[in-house]
């Protein structure tokens, strides 16, 4: 089901959003580590900080940085790759899966809350 939003209407909704997040007593996320975070939840796995590094156009370092702080948190996991030790496999956690259940829920009441 496609939303047309006008980018006032757009922009509200964005804003109506972080300002719950920031508000809700949680931890709060930077915008890459919140898009680092859908990434893992949102697209099929295996993950791993190469093809995340690749997927977010940022380097290896920014992603590690990210995930030790989400990993501090508890929204991911990391593990060695059993056929390659030198890879590391990012996994999602109850935690983090709730997290972005969260958001989702949160979106959709602020998109409600739109002035029509």
């Amino acid at each position: 089901m496609a939303v047309e939003l006008r980018p006032s209407q757009a922009l509200k909704l964005l804003l109506d959003f972080n300002l719950a997040l920031v508000t809700d007593g949680e931890a709060d996320l930077s915008a890459r580590q919140f898009a680092v975070l859908l990434t893992i939840y949102l697209e099929p796995p295996p993950h791993n900080v190469r093809g995340l590094a690749a997927k977010l156009k940022v380097t290896k370092p920014v992603i590690t940085r990210a995930l030790d702080t989400m990993g501090k948190l508890g929204l991911v996991a990391r593990r060695r790759d059993e056929v390659d030790r030198r890879n590391v496999v990012i996994q999602r956690t109850p935690r983090g899966a709730l997290a972005v259940e969260r958001f989702g829920d949160v979106l959709i009441a602020k998109a409600k809350e739109l002035p029509r």
